[in-house]
């Protein structure tokens, strides 16, 4: 099961990271001073990305 997990960092922020079913962290968030604005950057990511678009900015142009 993919999930977010909140925690604390050493400077005291608040960042998330999402895992996968197998335990590994696909991607960390960056800090926030405050728990809910965490919270609410990851209610935005589960509302607003089923359709997002992969721009691929390694091919070379011609």
């Amino acid at each position: 099961m993919y999930k977010f997990e909140v925690y604390k960092d050493k400077a005291g922020e608040f960042r998330f990271r999402f895992k996968a079913s197998n335990g590994e962290a696909m991607f960390s968030s960056e800090g926030y001073k405050a728990k809910a604005s965490a919270m609410s950057a990851i209610e935005s990511i589960k509302k607003n990305t089923p359709g997002a678009d992969v721009i691929d900015q390694t091919k070379a142009e011609a």
